[in-house]
């Protein structure tokens, strides 16, 4: 082993670790493209990943992981604190000393006849002064080179890191992949993240949810700054200007197509164009100017590939065209390319499906079974997307002028509201939800709370998270961003989306940077500020001015259904906090009630 380093934090629990897993040798990642490619070549020869058409998809290769270990497992993750109250009533927690007893005995031997890779890894930009760095233990090729496109790795960073021991401990081993055995383990105290039993991206790239937003989120309570689950996008306008937006969508509401959306036509021909900083997590601080700056950690997309299309969104596909690693999806016998479900509508004949059994994929799938696994994945480097920001590494982050919070309701949220202040937006964000769709497990229609898109991935008490967020907006002040929600998924009575959604959606973020601008006027409503139906530019769409009052309306009876619902209304999410909700949040919740009452 020759190591990278003499820090002597990071060579003192690689000993330790390594002398518990007892893999066979040590290999530090250095980040340069000849380890990595003869890392590609050992897991090809070992068939751990295939390599995919050099012509068609230069540089892309294909894994498939075991059956019952594709996507993350919430029942098996743990925030693990010295007291049930710091991890709070939305996280599994078990004391620290008896998780890491527990561990420590699966972890035991764990590498045996295995290679350990050390992989030092920054969050961010090396260097940024938002950046973080971890040093990932892990006994699987695969992570090592979706690390590789995921975050910044290697030499570099060891040495942005010096003699610090301010790192991020993590150790992954594979195991067995025993699902009984299965943890991803948060210990926030001790920047520390345990993974065993998986190989499945999400539980095992430890620099993404486990580092990005727990232990982070954890780490931003600490020290005064935000780790959010938002994508950030630049809207520039004609005379070249752009304005930055950050927001938080639950899954399944459309996240990755806002962040890398495409102008429709006549707005492009005016020369609007919207740049993509981030599609999932960003990292928020204040700027010596005071205002709220943020920065995306990652340096690649880990996207759901079922569902992207050409016309879905054209700028993650075109990401994942060359060194990207797709999981999980099936591949195309005859030219050894890929195809998922929504891809087209052509499933090939001479197939793989994700399993890997030989199928007539036409067949196959008109039998209704799935060739590619509903949550498989890509991995493609952030710098192939075409609309990708030129301020994508820029160590200091990009100024926000919005942050949006967003869910999926049928009758419920208009197209588009304003929040009368931060407090007012924390509360919205704190009450957002989304409807359960088909693909969801369980009933449709259901109202699921996911404050701040972050139920799955705070990394402490939910309730002292949104004290964090009110604590910001006062230390911003005036220079704060404005706090809006949208819904792009208001339905008619004939069960019909009443907004076109996609590329339209530029619409409703140009009216909220005008309201940012101080340029258009609003109409003060029960829950917040709602657009002027003539400050909806409707230009080439076929809508009415009836149809946009229709979809910008607020109905008193559904918003006290949301509030009081007997099993899924804010009054009762807000229980399980019992007098722990900040005064604040319950003030804004007062409020809303009598603004209804009021109407």
């Amino acid at each position: 082993m020759n190591a990278l380093t003499n820090n002597k934090a990071v060579l003192t629990w690689l000993d330790e670790m390594a002398a518990m897993t007892k893999p066979e040798s040590i290999v530090w990642i250095d980040g340069s493209e000849e380890q990595l490619e003869a890392l590609r070549a050992e897991a090809v020869a070992t068939g751990e990943m295939l390599k995919l058409n050099e012509e068609k998809l230069p540089g892309c290769y294909y894994h498939r992981t075991a059956e019952n270990d594709v996507a993350r497992v919430e029942d098996r993750t743990f925030i693990c604190t010295p007291t049930k109250e710091e991890a709070g009533p939305i996280n599994n927690w078990m004391d620290p000393a008896e998780m890491y007893a527990k561990l420590t005995k699966l972890y035991t031997g764990a590498m045996a006849g295995r290679t350990m890779y050390v992989i030092p890894y920054s969050m961010g930009p090396v260097g940024s002064p938002f950046s973080k760095i971890g040093v990932e233990l892990t006994d699987s090729i695969y992570v090592v080179l979706n690390m590789a496109i995921m975050t910044r790795i290697g030499k570099s960073v060891i040495d942005a890191l010096g003699d610090s021991d301010d790192f991020v401990k993590c150790l992954h081993a594979k195991k067995d992949v025993n699902p009984d055995d299965r943890y991803i383990v948060q210990f926030p105290q001790d920047k520390t993240i345990w993974s065993i039993n998986s190989a499945y991206g999400g539980n095992v790239l430890l620099g993404k949810k486990c580092f990005a937003l727990r232990i982070a989120s954890y780490l931003g309570w600490q020290e005064g700054w935000m780790a959010e689950h938002m994508l950030i996008l630049g809207l520039e306008n004609p005379k070249g200007e752009v304005k930055h937006i950050a927001a938080a969508f639950p899954s399944a509401c459309g996240k990755t197509n806002l962040a890398m959306l495409i102008p429709p036509e006549y707005l492009k021909k005016k020369g609007y164009k919207v740049w993509t900083v981030g599609d999932d997590i960003a990292w928020l601080r204040i700027g010596p100017d005071g205002r709220l700056y943020a920065i995306n950690p990652e340096a690649g997309f880990f996207g759901v590939a079922p569902g992207t299309s050409e016309k879905t969104n054209f700028n993650a596909l075109a990401a994942t065209k060359k060194n990207t690693i797709f999981t999980n999806v099936a591949i195309n016998n005859d030219d050894m390319t890929v195809w998922w479900e929504g891809l087209d509508k052509n499933p090939p004949e001479n197939a793989t499906e994700w399993k890997g059994a030989k199928v007539n994929g036409k067949e196959f799938t008109a039998e209704g079974n799935k060739l590619a696994h509903p949550n498989s994945r890509f991995t493609a480097p952030a710098v192939n997307c075409p609309c990708i920001s030129s301020e994508f590494e820029n160590p200091q982050g990009v100024p926000i002028d919005a942050i949006v919070f967003g869910g999926r309701r049928a009758k419920c949220a208009p197209l588009v509201y304003q929040s009368r202040d931060w407090n007012h937006g924390t509360f919205v964000g704190a009450t957002m939800a989304s409807e359960t769709t088909a693909a969801a497990a369980g009933a449709v229609g259901v109202v699921r709370r996911d404050p701040m898109a972050m139920k799955p991935f705070v990394g402490y008490n939910m309730v002292t998270y949104w004290a964090h967020w009110l604590e910001m907006g006062k230390k911003l002040g005036d220079k704060a961003p404005k706090i809006f929600h949208v819904n792009w998924f208001r339905k008619d009575e004939n069960d019909n989306f009443m907004w076109p959604g996609f590329g339209d959606n530029m619409r409703v973020l140009l009216w909220i940077l005008d309201r940012c601008a101080g340029k258009v006027d609003a109409d003060e409503t029960a829950i917040g500020y709602v657009p002027k139906v003539e400050d909806i530019d409707v230009e080439g769409l076929d809508m009415t001015a009836e149809e946009i009052k229709a979809l910008l309306t607020v109905d008193k009876a559904n918003w006290m259904e949301d509030i009081e619902d007997p099993n899924t209304g804010i009054k009762k999410y807000f229980e399980q906090f019992g007098d722990k909700l900040p005064a604040e949040i319950k003030a804004q919740l007062d409020t809303l009630e009598a603004n209804l009452a009021n109407m």
